[in-house]
Formats: structure tokens, sequence, C-alpha cells
């Protein structure tokens, strides 16, 4: 792990990178910042990028429609708002997450469920910390390295390759390893050599390890690959989950124990028991999952992709 943050600015002089440059030098500024200041700019963000980014804005009001059936259309409104002022606080949260040092980043986050953690380690059987794509994520996984010397996360590449650049640098800090999203092998390698990592598996998935799944009671592509992983490496799964904390207080770090019965021989039968629990933890503060990706795309017949067929905007 490297305190260096550092990207070499000759590689990314072009003009289509001045504004991913802005925001790296913003999150550098403003990570000293209060708590309740963060909240403040993020807000202000998110209401610019809830106006700015309509095909977003889209998918999210049809995710917040087709998981909150029972939400009024008023309340689901506001709902989406405020899943944009945590969007827009989240490049703040990368600013703390990248920059601040641990010291600070201690003070803000309250751990639960750290013996659970310490339990699997000391059984010398590899760990894999089931997670989630909230809106804090960075934060959320930035106290790594004082939960277990030796850990990794799952890397997603960017189209935009300065952003790509600034993630793998800040991430650096608190990760010996970042494995490639699509990278089995080397995740099933860092397990087998003992290290502790973060998989977050719960966005759309196709392939042989995708089967549908009900998510908040509607169908979606899921991926089944985690207790397969587990039972090839002899991991024990342990979910991960993370929030911001209202009235300025912080974070909430949810290191959950081992699942009984999981991993078993039935991955879907598995699959069905962690997003259950990732449901029951979004229910606690839903404005921070990420609803801007579309999760019920790829769907095969006879279900309709709703962000085709709905005229919703």
């Amino acid at each position: 792990m490297t305190d260096a943050l550092r990207i070499d600015a000759a590689e990314f002089r072009a003009p289509r990178f001045w504004l991913t440059w802005l925001l790296w030098k913003g999150m550098r500024v403003t990570h000293g910042l209060p708590l309740r200041w963060h909240r403040r700019i993020g807000t202000v963000v998110g209401t610019m990028l809830r106006i700015l980014f309509a095909r977003q804005r889209r998918i999210a009001r049809i995710n917040l429609r087709l998981c909150f059936p029972e939400l009024s259309a008023q309340e689901r409104e506001r709902l989406l708002r405020r899943h944009f002022a945590a969007l827009g606080m989240s490049f703040l949260e990368m600013g703390i997450a990248w920059f601040s040092p641990i010291e600070r980043i201690r003070k803000l986050i309250d751990v639960h469920g750290f013996e659970n953690l310490e339990l699997a380690v000391r059984s010398e059987r590899p760990v894999l910390l089931w997670g989630a794509h909230f809106t804090c994520l960075e934060i959320g996984v930035r106290l790594l390295e004082d939960l277990d010397s030796r850990c990794a996360t799952m890397h997603r590449q960017q189209r935009n390759a300065l952003l790509d650049k600034m993630i793998e640098v800040g991430r650096s800090r608190f990760a010996d390893e970042q494995i490639p999203r699509d990278s089995i092998r080397r995740l099933l390698t860092c397990l087998k050599d003992g290290y502790t990592v973060v998989y977050f598996p719960d966005q759309t998935h196709v392939g042989n390890q995708s089967r549908i799944i009900p998510f908040f009671g509607e169908p979606a592509a899921t991926n089944t690959a985690a207790s397969r992983i587990a039972t090839r490496a002899d991991a024990i799964i342990l979910t991960y989950f993370y929030r911001r904390l209202p009235d300025d207080r912080g974070y909430r770090l949810d290191i959950g124990p081992p699942l009984e019965g999981v991993p078993s021989d039935d991955p879907v039968h598995d699959a069905r028991v962690l997003f259950a629990a990732l449901e029951n933890y979004i229910r606690a503060a839903p404005e921070q999952y990420l609803w801007t990706y579309k999760k019920f795309k790829n769907r095969p017949p006879p279900y309709s992709d709703p962000y085709r067929d709905t005229t919703d905007s």
C-alpha cells in the first residue's frame, strides 16, 4: 500500500479529461472539510446531476418504481431527489477516502461486527466479503487496511481512462490487490493466497453464472458465482455493507456473521439468501443504494425490458 497519490498528467492532457482533472483537484481541496459541508456541497452537486443527466434520472426513476411499488409517486420522487443528493456526496466521499489520513477515517466510521471478520481470519481460511454498490462505496472500503493486513478489492474498468486511473491510485492506499472484475482466476488465486477480498456481485450479470432471481420482487439477471468461488477456495462468506449516518454523524460499516448453510451445493439458493440480506440493508437507507444503472436489463423472454418499454422520463 502507498500514500503517494500521484497521476502522471502527461498521459491525460486531452481536453476530454479536463472535467475529470477538475474533480480530482476538487477532492483534494475539499476532503478535509466538516461533513456538514460535504452534505451541503454534495446536495448541490446532486441536484445538478439530476437536472443535467436525464438518462440516469430516468433509469433511477424506473428502478424505484419497480422496487418500491408500495410508495406513492410523490414519495418515490422525494426518494429520487435524496438519491441524487447521495450521489453528489459520493464524489466528495471519494476525496475523504483517498486523501484523508487513516486516523480521521477511524473516527468517521462506526464498525459493527468486526468480531465476525476476526473469527473468520483466525480460522486461517480465506474470507470473501460480499458487498454491494452503495453511493459511499469508497468510504465503505477505506478501512480495509485496518480490518486486515492483506486485502484486495475488485476493479471494474471505467470508460474514462483518467477516472479509471484515479480509482486505481486512490484505492492503492488500502488495497494490496485490485482484481479485474472478470478475472475469477485472479480472485481465486488471491483467496487461496490468504487475502481478504471484497466482492461486489450485485449488478446485472450475464453468462453461465447468471440466473433470474427476484430483487425487491422484480426478476433480475443475478450473479450466483459467490458460493462456487467460496467453495473452490474453501472461503468463508461474510456480508459487508455500509451506509452514511444521518445528522452528519459519519458512517456505519456492518460485517455480518457467516450465513447458515452458505456456501452450499445450490448457488441459486445461496444467491437468494445473500440478496435477501442486501435488500434488508438497503431498506435502512434506500437513497444510498446505486439506482442509476440498469439492474433489470438482459432478462430473457418472457421478461420484458423495463427501460425500453416504458415512457417514463
